[in-house]
């Protein structure tokens, strides 16, 4: 636990859940544990975990292997990425959500290549002009 008078700069990973009261800037990598940011919790970073609460302030990414909450005391300026999210009345929450990760690296057909626009004609006639420009 990270108590509410602590202040870390800098990386934060490890291999247990982590509950944050103070204050943490940086980035945090648990990505197979739980990561609670408490009430008093100010986090300045991106964080990853297995879960991820936040009943605190993050400002940064999120990503949830399994699920992110955002409970009603929550503030989330970020982008979240999780298969399942929460977000409880009340909850302040400014980003996008992706409840849908696999999508962007599933197998999609390329797009066929554009064909190469044709040299705009240019006419002589009297009051009419092609030339872009």
């Amino acid at each position: 636990m990270i108590g509410p008078s602590i202040k870390i700069k800098g990386e934060v990973s490890g291999d247990e859940d982590l509950v944050i009261r103070g204050t943490v800037e940086g980035s945090i990598d648990l990505a197979a544990h739980e990561v609670t940011v408490g009430e008093s919790g100010k986090v300045k970073a991106d964080i990853k975990g297995r879960t991820v609460i936040v009943n605190g302030e993050v400002t940064g990414d999120i990503t949830g292997g399994e699920k992110v909450i955002i409970a009603k005391t929550g503030h989330v300026r970020g982008n979240i990425i999780a298969p399942r999210m929460t977000l409880e009345d009340g909850a302040v929450f400014k980003g996008s959500i992706d409840m849908d990760p696999g999508e962007k690296n599933a197998a999609k057909p390329a797009p066929a290549p554009a064909a190469k626009p044709a040299a705009a004609p240019t006419s002589s006639a009297p009051g009419l002009d092609l030339k872009s420009g």
